[in-house]
């Protein structure tokens, strides 16, 4: 399954590191419900004000992947935490059969949403999932546990963490989008972090990482989460642990250009703080 192609190699990521890569449909559920043994898995979703969307995920996960929904015996916890909602997110959500906990603090932020998620299961493998896909299909999920499941043979290194990378279509481009990432995460990591340029969705919130590894790396605050735990493993475990999935067409809430400002300071205070850097605080939102 899969391959070790480098794929640092295409434009913008001159200098990457050679990156295993995968595609979703090299994983058949079967498969995946044979090699994960005893270990638990939880699927976790951040979310705040995500009432349209996080009822569909949450109920495709269900009915596809846990077998109290009817379907395959691979997902034994669905945990949605709602991040102070205005919205009707945990009523959908725990309606859609998630598990649904409150945020410790209101606003408190996608990484301390996610550290809430990974106290409240005892999983073994967690997959982190955004609320706001409006084209969510199982293979999200299948996608990312795969390389943590499969059989790796020897010589073939563990995998500390996995990263999904899309296409996200934007007003009839297959590829626009992902303005933060262009714009703040791409640059820093050519500039301080050239070993992690292969990685085509740095941000991207679509992950599944062991719990052994989040206990050793923790989890960064805020919006700076998904750089930051990039950066955590490849320094800890290796870049050669990181490894990527195409999940396809990733179609989601696109947000005013405005609104993406409190998440680029989030993640270039991320970034400089593990480049040996003091950033001053963040300005009030």
């Amino acid at each position: 399954m899969g391959d070790d192609r480098c794929v640092g190699s295409g434009p913008g990521a001159a200098g990457g590191a050679a990156t295993r890569n995968f595609h979703h449909r090299d994983f058949a559920v079967p498969a995946l419900v044979a090699a994960r043994g005893g270990r638990r898995v939880a699927v976790c979703l951040p979310a705040r004000d995500e009432a349209a969307t996080v009822g569909g995920i949450v109920a495709g996960v269900r009915a596809s992947l846990t077998r109290s929904g009817g379907g395959a015996d691979l997902v034994d916890d669905i945990v949605v935490v709602d991040d102070g909602s205005i919205d009707d997110t945990a009523a959908v959500a725990r309606r859609a059969g998630a598990r649904v906990v409150a945020a410790r603090a209101v606003g408190g932020g996608k990484g301390q949403a996610m550290a809430v998620a990974l106290d409240e299961t005892d999983a073994e493998l967690l997959v982190f999932l955004d609320a706001d896909v409006r084209n969510f299909g199982p293979h999200f999920v299948t996608g990312l546990l795969g390389p943590l499941l499969e059989d790796r043979g020897p010589g073939r290194p563990d995998v500390a963490l996995v990263k999904g990378f899309y296409e996200r279509p934007l007003h009839g481009e297959p590829s626009a989008g992902g303005r933060v990432t262009e714009l703040v995460a791409r640059p820093v990591i050519d500039l301080l972090f050239p070993h992690l340029s292969g990685v085509r969705q740095p941000l991207a919130g679509e992950t599944a990482v062991p719990r052994t590894v989040l206990e050793k790396t923790g989890l960064a605050p805020g919006y700076g989460v998904e750089l930051a735990l990039l950066i955590d493993v490849a320094e800890r475990f290796g870049v050669d642990q990181v490894v990527q999935v195409d999940l396809g067409v990733r179609i989601h809430r696109n947000r005013p250009l405005a609104e993406l400002r409190p998440q680029a300071t989030d993640v270039l205070q991320a970034a400089l703080r593990r480049a040996g850097l003091t950033p001053p605080p963040r300005p009030p939102r």
